[in-house]
């Protein structure tokens, strides 16, 4: 990408010093973002995270709470980030063999996107799965987070 169509950086000043990017001016719309994360393990492990059967408990039950509690938070952990009324989060799982995928969409009414609140969800939600499940194997690997799709705002909807 050369320089002339490189976009600015909006949470920077000329200066270079960090700024929160003014929305005021901004159109209020309504806003959904989806992030995934994955959690790769074993097969084993897989198994008893399906039936219930790890040590800790309930793995997904514990991950889903924690990932729509995580979303709330955003801003408190994402300095640059706005405060958002979020009307709707979901964290839901895919269990594959040896991996678990977590999917978490949020959405809401306003003048900013919500896709750091999505990935912030999906990674916390994935972080739990690794903790609940760290008993049984150390080795577990966090990996794939990303936006899969966003909608609302001046620049259209997205999706990978």
């Amino acid at each position: 990408m050369n320089a002339e169509h490189t976009p600015a950086l909006t949470h920077l000043r000329q200066d270079g010093s960090a700024q929160m990017v003014d929305v005021s001016a901004k159109a209020e719309t309504t806003r959904e973002a989806t992030a995934t994360a994955t959690v790769q393990t074993t097969t084993e492990v897989m198994q008893l995270l399906g039936t219930g059967g790890l040590p800790k408990g309930d793995a997904l039950a514990v991950a889903r709470v924690a990932g729509i509690m995580a979303a709330k938070r955003t801003p408190d952990l994402i300095p640059l980030c706005h405060p958002l009324p979020l009307s709707k989060v979901t964290v839901d799982f895919e269990l594959g063999p040896a991996a678990v995928t977590i999917s978490s969409t949020v959405k809401t009414r306003g003048v900013t996107g919500v896709e750091m609140e999505a990935l912030t969800a999906a990674s916390v939600a994935a972080l739990s799965v690794y903790d609940m499940i760290k008993a049984v194997d150390k080795h577990a690997v966090l990996t794939d987070i990303k936006v899969l799709a966003k909608s609302g705002g001046k620049s259209g909807d997205w999706a990978l």
